[in-house]
């Protein structure tokens, strides 16, 4: 079945949930498919892109454990990109008709609802304005003091987009410099002051 979902998913009745796994590689749906769910993602990883009319492919989004995706679907009555599985990820349809129902019904539902998105809108635009910046060693302090580096170097610079070899050099020039420190192999963090 599904783990405990955050607030306010977990008010949702068991009947508007689906619960289900996709192996790497595996499509959830297409741009143009009827918008029928949102979905959280309990594990794994999810890319999701968008195909311009002239048959660019425009990166949207990549999901991880612990986040909704799809939201625009509430709204919409085709999904608006492609949702392909990076890893192996488990999942939860929530259904959007029960959503919308929800929201009308139960203020408090729509209220907490609509602060979880907002709350994921200013962590996006954060991530995109960590991107933006284009010194590797601010971008590179930034994300750290952001907290970014939760796993593996290696995964913070794809999420920064830094090569591996950058990140690690800028990584070792700001422990030079003082500013952040290195307490053990392969985690950093910023000095407190």
């Amino acid at each position: 079945m599904f783990n405990v979902l955050p607030p306010p998913f977990e008010t949702l009745p068991p009947q508007a949930l689906t619960a289900f796994d996709l192996t790497v590689g595996e499509t959830l749906f297409l741009q143009g498919d009827t918008a029928t769910a949102i979905y959280f993602l309990q594990e794994g990883e999810m890319r999701l892109v968008r195909h311009s009319e002239a048959g660019t492919v425009v990166p949207v989004f990549e999901a991880v454990a612990g986040d909704t995706f799809a939201e625009a679907a509430l709204f919409s009555p085709t999904y608006h990109c492609d949702a392909v599985a990076v890893k192996r990820s488990a999942l939860v349809a929530l259904n959007k008709h029960v959503i919308l129902s929800k929201m009308v019904d139960d203020p408090e539902f729509g209220r907490t609802l609509a602060k979880r998105f907002a709350s994921q809108v200013q962590t996006y635009r954060r991530k995109l304005e960590i991107l933006a910046i284009s010194s590797a060693e601010e971008r590179v302090f930034a994300a750290l003091s952001d907290g970014y580096l939760t796993g593996k170097v290696v995964d913070f610079a794809d999420e920064i987009n830094l090569s591996q070899e950058a990140t690690f050099r800028t990584l070792s020039q700001l422990v030079r410099k003082g500013r952040i420190e290195k307490p053990k192999r392969g985690t950093y963090r910023v000095k407190k002051t």
